[in-house]
């Protein structure tokens, strides 16, 4: 395990010895980064210097930015309504949403004070939340990798949801840039400001990996093939082929 990428990561998600080479280099086994995501989490969290001071500086800063999630959320709503190709996607069931008519489909009829939408703000509430309180442990990098898995065309998804890979990358860098307005709207000193937006890009960028994961081709010789119901599933240069095996 890559155990020094998380020396600084508070949570229980420390294992073995750092491996290194006769070079004195930290050792990182290519396979393992891309059918382990607590040793992804580790081998990204170390290359970006993610650890204590950053969580830290989550941590220290929460309290402060909680009052401003319902405006950045609000905010990444009216930008994704802002164009059809992101607000059609909207126009799908979400993981885990159960309505109580039908979900709206027509985009023309979809209101950002629909249904759907509030279903969606809050699960991106929710999201932020645990950003904040969170302990940066291996339930929370769990699920940093579920939040990308549920966006992307993977076996077993109960949603309908696949959304382009260059939505996720500028909206992403969008919400960024709303969370250092934020930041920088609470008149924190220089050094306690700069740790915060330093501390939450990294770990915007260490989110996006997870989305980069099921996007994109490399390490697809390494991924088990998914048995959904009587198919079984195999995911290949960044999409999934379906070998179907019919029981007669």
């Amino acid at each position: 395990m890559v155990t020094e990428a998380a020396e600084g990561v508070k949570g229980s998600i420390l294992g073995h010895d750092l491996e290194r080479n006769n070079l004195n280099m930290q050792h990182i086994e290519r396979s393992q980064l891309f059918t382990d995501p607590i040793y992804r989490f580790q081998y990204v969290a170390n290359f970006l210097d993610f650890g204590d001071d950053d969580v830290d500086a989550i941590k220290g800063a929460a309290e402060l930015i909680k009052p401003l999630v319902p405006t950045v959320v609000n905010a990444v709503y009216a930008k994704l309504h802002k164009y059809d190709i992101t607000w059609a996607v909207m126009a799908k069931r979400h993981e885990g949403f159960v309505p109580k008519d039908k979900v709206i489909e027509n985009t023309s009829d979809l209101s950002e004070d629909a249904e759907q939408i509030k279903f969606r703000k809050d699960m991106l509430s929710r999201y932020f939340a645990k950003l904040l309180e969170n302990p940066y442990d291996e339930r929370m990098i769990k699920y940093l990798e579920y939040v990308a898995r549920i966006h992307t065309d993977t076996p077993g998804k109960k949603s309908k949801i696949n959304v382009d890979l260059i939505h996720i990358n500028v909206l992403l860098g969008y919400v960024e840039t709303v969370l250092i307005g934020g930041i920088k709207s609470l008149n924190l000193d220089r050094d306690t400001e700069y740790k915060a937006i330093a501390a939450f890009g990294k770990l915007l960028w260490i989110q996006m990996d997870f989305f980069i994961k099921f996007y994109c081709p490399e390490g697809s010789e390494y991924r088990e093939p998914v048995v959904v119901e009587n198919a079984v599933v195999r995911q290949e240069q960044g999409f999934f082929s379906r070998i179907w095996s019919l029981f007669f």
